[in-house]
């Protein structure tokens, strides 16, 4: 980027930056996203309906995702993962720790592509080979193994670090692909439900257990019909009630999450139609609505109000589904990194694309939607951190903001004036102190300086 439209972003980031802290101090926090490419003045008027709210969001809605891409994986001539995989990521970098430890809680959703195709060690078969590289296999690598040891790794670190697990389960294992490219067959669920078991038994705490990547609609490399991945997750939804029995009521039950694709208006309807209403909890869907990840012609897409404006039918769809389906489920964005195949190095880990991702979480919170699962916490070109040195990119300090001070009531927010600033407002969060006449809520400005005893 140009110096004089970079330094025109960063004004802009910082004056929305500003007012949300300043406009904080009143009974609701709003954000304005300035799509600015050269400074001038723009005069204009902010709305916002507070007597009644448009949507709620978790209190926990930012999210962020771990993946299973090993090293060897590699978009348009760049490997950009690394030692950022799931099998490989160092959970002994103090900064990957106090990164997630910063939100109090972080949701992370562990999974992605490869994770159909990853076998579960059990205490009575082991397993050893991982996602070895060749061009014959889908997606590119043979099947993986997600070791015992490794496993109690990861929840070790993730204990301490006080985060919120989601976690993707293998729902091609004993399925068999058809010559239309489809997969064909039940979920096989027994190793599966081995990790579940060992999981409770080793009193391994997992927000929510979610079945597939990808395979909804017409699929990334297959798909699975509506009405068989329906009875597949009452067969994951009775495998967590079951095995979750024996703790009784002192430990919540892990939620039921599917199916972790693109959004298919037809594809849900059968789904959530033929799926038992109590047996699903949470709707997730993916967002990659900015092209492949080699487009040079992203940063435009991202300053362009018309194009993002584009961005609200998965939600509004969704919403129409659930509405009328009298489904139980809230909607969730399981991964979104913008830019698919690893996103695009210096837009998606830049500033530049704070834009994107801030308009993204105002966009969906507007719509109902409970979580945002940002792709990737680390790894690829869009991860929230560096993936070799773990320091924050631009959009962690945007998470983190937007964790700090947007509460969970989403408020009705319009700007007039130009397309180019678009505003958000909720209500502000409740975790800070609050007037005893008004009983409405004020953000400690001392509370901005907790960044500096994590990095």
């Amino acid at each position: 980027m140009g110096g004089t439209g970079s330094s025109s972003m960063m004004n802009s980031l910082l004056i929305y930056s500003w007012l949300c802290l300043m406009l904080s101090l009143v009974p609701f926090s709003i954000f304005f996203v300035a799509l600015q490419s050269r400074p001038r003045i723009v005069e204009g008027t902010v709305f916002i309906n507070g007597s009644s709210r448009i949507g709620r969001t978790d209190a926990d809605f930012i999210c962020a995702t771990l993946d299973w891409w090993p090293p060897e994986k590699c978009d348009y001539g760049t490997c950009s993962w690394g030692t950022t995989s799931l099998l490989n990521l160092d959970l002994t970098n103090p900064l990957l720790l106090n990164a997630i430890k910063a939100f109090s809680p972080l949701k992370i959703r562990l999974g992605g592509t490869l994770q159909n195709k990853v076998i579960y060690e059990t205490q009575q078969q082991a397993c050893t080979a991982s996602f070895i590289k060749s061009s014959s296999e889908m997606f590119g690598f043979s099947q993986g193994c997600l070791a015992l040891s490794r496993w109690d790794e990861l929840n070790t670190f993730f204990r301490e670090a006080g985060a919120e697990v989601i976690f993707g389960l293998n729902a091609l294992n004993g399925r068999t692909i058809a010559s239309d490219g489809s997969a064909k067959g039940a979920w096989n669920s027994s190793n599966a439900e081995a990790l579940i078991r060992y999981t409770v038994n080793k009193n391994f705490t997992i927000f929510g257990w979610e079945l597939g990547n990808e395979l909804s609609g017409s699929g990334i490399g297959t798909s699975v019909a509506p009405d068989q991945y329906a009875s597949d997750i009452t067969n994951l939804h009775d495998i967590v009630r079951k095995t979750y029995a024996s703790l009784g009521k002192r430990k919540k039950k892990p939620l039921v999450l599917a199916p972790g694709g693109f959004y298919d208006a037809n594809w849900l309807t059968e789904f959530i139609n033929k799926t038992p209403k109590n047996s699903l909890q949470v709707v997730t869907h993916h967002i990659y609505n900015l092209g492949p990840g080699d487009d040079t012609h992203l940063i435009d897409r991202i300053l362009d109000p018309s194009y993002l404006d584009g961005g609200s039918s998965p939600f509004s769809g969704l919403q129409g589904i659930l509405k009328s389906s009298g489904s139980s489920a809230v909607a969730w964005v399981g991964e979104a990194g913008g830019a698919y195949n690893s996103g695009h190095n210096l837009v998606t880990n830049a500033f530049v694309f704070s834009f994107w991702y801030l308009d993204q979480l105002g966009m969906a919170s507007s719509y109902n939607t409970k979580t945002y699962c940002r792709q990737s916490l680390v790894g690829g070109n869009y991860g929230l951190l560096n993936p070799t040195t773990f320091v924050p990119n631009p959009d962690y300090y945007s998470a983190l903001l937007w964790h700090r001070l947007m509460g969970t009531k989403v408020l009705s927010t319009s700007f007039s004036g130009t397309k180019k600033i678009r505003a958000y407002a909720h209500c502000s969060k409740k975790s800070v102190s609050e007037d005893p006449e008004t009983k409405c809520s004020y953000w400690k400005i001392h509370e901005c300086s907790k960044e500096s005893q994590y990095f």
